[in-house]
């Protein structure tokens, strides 16, 4: 009976509780009430008494009772779902077999293959399904290709171009320097002076400052390529100023090789005050035209922050000649300050010393503050335009005739 109970008992071990424990049976699944003597068999380590019983029939009832919910559970599930996991499993059969099926299929792909009515309809959809995910396939990695080719073309371009262009432009950069420096070094023998008054330092702010450093590099760098440089004098230039420290945080090491002359001196210490003209804006007498043997000072600053007439202040202190550039005479003025930075001055000025062509310069004035050229006094031409903004205004016909025939007697004609 001893080793009847032990074979049993392992039976039981390898057969009842993994089932169990697989099915999600809980552990009631052997109620008090029924007598199985099995479980004080299980609880002892050796075994029970001879005299113990065991009931084969509730055992065979349990049994039962565990398959039967097992099953309901498996029913229980979605149909819907074990359809698709069978088909699933049906179409990896099928690929393993060697068939054409595609590697992604949807969720309503799959549906659709479920519905065919028959073996040969799946197979024809699966097949269409294959050879369309087939042609995708080659047309992303023809697009690829195309795409790989094409950039190893501009890559192979564009460093044969970079090969070539560096070359000629290290070789053209390195000999139009020399020609440049040449210019320069012979502007400051024989070239004429232009003067730039930095002795306005203290009235600017240190933005202000910086931008005039900027305008005074373009300055520089305009005059070094024109075809006949000026000789550019930085003058009242003060060690250690605010303007010597922006001035080598731009050029570092260049600015000691600048071909120009730089002096803490005022311009009258160094050249007669007869050859010297002073350009500002509020000059009264307009420049007609340009002087070769005459040097012209510019003040170095920004007009936003200067009160108007301080360059001019400063000039009649020296009791220098003043002089402004002829805008109005040439230009349709629109609206704003007549004053223009200094790089742009210094385009006109060496534009005027190459060619004496006024509108040829003046075109270096932004094109925002002026209408057009004229070809006639701006006076009549304003008059004309007076007569224009009457007629947009809406006053009659008959007052604006008489009034254009007031202004241009000569070219009035009455109908």
């Amino acid at each position: 009976m001893q080793s009847a109970n032990i074979l049993l008992r392992k039976i039981v071990r390898s057969s009842v509780l993994p089932f169990a424990a697989q099915h999600g049976m809980k552990k009631d699944l052997f109620p008090l009430s029924r007598t199985l003597s099995l479980s004080l068999c299980l609880k002892q380590d050796k075994s029970c008494e001879p005299s113990e019983k065991l009931d084969l029939d509730e055992w065979k009832k349990v049994m039962k009772s565990g398959l039967q919910e097992g099953v309901s559970e498996i029913v229980s599930e979605p149909k819907e779902l074990s359809s698709l996991a069978a088909a699933r499993e049906t179409l990896e059969m099928w690929r393993l077999a060697g068939r054409a099926i595609p590697d992604n299929i949807s969720e309503d792909q799959l549906k659709t293959f479920m519905e065919c009515p028959s073996k040969s309809a799946k197979k024809k959809y699966l097949k269409y399904l294959y050879l369309r995910e087939l042609h995708k396939k080659n047309e992303k990695r023809k697009m690829d290709e195309k795409r790989k080719r094409r950039l190893e073309a501009q890559q192979q371009a564009s460093e044969t171009d970079e090969t070539k262009k560096s070359s000629f432009l290290c070789l053209w950069s390195s000999t139009m320097d020399k020609a440049y420096n040449w210019r320069a070094a012979q502007s400051m023998i024989f070239g004429q002076p232009l003067v730039f008054d930095m002795s306005y330092e203290k009235e600017m702010s240190f933005r202000e400052v910086t931008n005039t450093v900027k305008q005074l590099v373009l300055s520089e760098s305009c005059n070094r390529r024109s075809v006949d440089p000026f000789h550019i004098h930085f003058c009242n230039f003060k060690e250690d100023s605010l303007f010597h420290r922006e001035f080598i945080k731009h050029y570092k090491e260049a600015w000691g090789r600048l071909l120009i002359t730089v002096t803490d001196q005022c311009y009258t210490e160094i050249f007669p005050k007869d050859k010297l003209i002073y350009l500002t804006a509020d000059s009264p007498k307009v420049m007609k035209t340009f002087d070769h043997d005459k040097i012209y000072i510019v003040g170095s600053m920004v007009d936003k922050s200067i009160k108007t007439g301080v360059s001019l202040a400063r000039a009649k202190r020296l009791g220098l000649e003043t002089a402004a550039l002829p805008l109005e005479k040439y230009l349709l003025w629109n609206t704003g300050a007549k004053n223009l930075t200094l790089d742009q001055m210094m385009h006109i000025l060496l534009t005027l010393k190459d060619t004496a062509d006024w509108k040829k310069a003046l075109e270096f004035v932004p094109k925002r503050k002026y209408y057009g050229f004229v070809n006639k006094p701006v006076k009549e031409l304003k008059k004309t335009l007076h007569l224009i903004n009457t007629l947009k205004r809406g006053k009659g016909q008959e007052e604006v005739e008489k009034q254009f025939a007031r202004n241009y007697p000569k070219k009035y004609k009455p109908k």
